[in-house]
């Protein structure tokens, strides 16, 4: 690892080129040179990020992809589809509250008479 986060800068920016050079003559989507170039890519942050930590305690907004927290992140999307029904049912009983609520109906009535004309 790199401690020196310009150095470690200049080695993500090597792997960034790295990458665009050798997708730029790829031979399909398995070529094993942009692959092995993907990879150096997430290294060379991976040290960026944390020598700019320790040096710094500063972080970039960005995070490097992985496949596997990805499938992890799907099944947990699948729990929040259910937390999204629930979110809507305690919206409609919010909103069935406030139909009840006679304050909501007297701002109701006092915004029918000013735009009926009646003050």
């Amino acid at each position: 690892m790199t401690a020196d986060p310009r150095a470690a800068l200049t080695a993500l920016v090597a792997a960034l080129e790295t990458h665009l050079e050798t997708s730029a003559v790829s031979r399909g989507e398995d070529d094993p040179a942009v692959i092995e170039a993907y990879e150096r890519i997430a290294e060379a942050f991976t040290a960026y990020d944390d020598a700019l930590m320790d040096a710094y305690g500063e972080v970039t907004p960005l995070e490097v992809y992985d496949d596997d927290l990805a499938s992890d992140d799907d099944e947990d999307a699948d729990d929040g589809e259910d937390d999204d029904d629930l979110d809507d049912d305690l919206d409609d009983d919010d909103l069935d509250e406030e139909l009840d609520d006679p304050e909501v109906e007297d701002d109701d009535e006092a915004l029918d008479d000013t735009t009926s004309g009646r003050h």
